[in-house]
């Protein structure tokens, strides 16, 4: 059974999509402020977030950046009263997944949240992009972002991240890097696989010397880690 968090304040919206998503089998959960609902949102129990955009506490842009700011990629969708164009491509930008203005025909909530929840499953090596901490990466159109600013990658690191992403806390020897990356015809080095790895850390790592997410396993290679303890 799939998991629902909803964030919403309206007893009545609360209700009406309780009730429609039970009868489709999901489990839900329900906040009603916005600082409940981010608690709820770290403990990454959900399969997926239906989230209002005006709440007390705190509101749901600030919310969804928080979760995304947090490594968290459990597709949000969000609902608004909203008719601003630009406020739209901001939410989008903030991290949330997809949109639905207020009052929401179930019909078409039901198909986006179905939407959603396929795109969310299908394996990273297949997913076009990928978020964790404050980044946000697009392998097909190369593009990467950190705190919502243009992030330069060359081609080559775009294709280290995505191996290590793909084997997301497994050890990848630099043998594997160099084999998958350059292909051996290209006769590169181990060295070269830890000098693209320390340009990786200064773009990506908060602290680079201390890095959370590409860590170094001695004689071994490196692994990456979206979400560190």
């Amino acid at each position: 059974m799939q998991k629902m968090l909803i964030i919403e304040d309206d007893p009545a919206i609360q209700k009406a999509l309780q009730t429609s998503f039970e009868e489709e089998h999901f489990e839900i959960s329900i906040a009603s402020d916005g600082l409940q609902g981010f608690e709820l949102a770290l403990k990454k129990t959900a399969d997926i977030i239906l989230l209002d955009l005006m709440l007390p506490g705190k509101n749901g842009k600030e919310i969804c950046q928080d979760i995304r700011s947090a490594g968290i990629t459990i597709p949000i969708l969000i609902l608004t009263s909203k008719h601003d164009e630009m406020d739209k491509v901001l939410l989008l930008e903030l991290g949330a997944d997809d949109y639905v203005t207020k009052p929401p025909g179930l019909k078409e909530l039901h198909a986006r949240i179905k939407a959603l929840l396929r795109r969310s499953s299908v394996p990273v090596s297949e997913k076009d992009s990928y978020s964790f901490g404050n980044l946000y990466l697009n392998f097909k159109k190369q593009e990467a972002t950190r705190d919502n600013q243009p992030l330069q990658l060359s081609s080559k690191e775009f294709e280290i991240l995505k191996l290590l992403i793909q084997n997301e806390s497994e050890v990848i020897s630099r043998d594997k890097l160099l084999d998958e990356v350059w292909g051996y015809d290209v006769y590169p080095t181990t060295r070269t696989v830890d000098n693209y790895i320390l340009n990786l850390r200064k773009k990506l790592e908060e602290d680079p010397a201390n890095p959370k997410h590409i860590i170094t396993m001695p004689k071994a290679g490196y692994k990456f880690i979206a979400n560190p303890e």
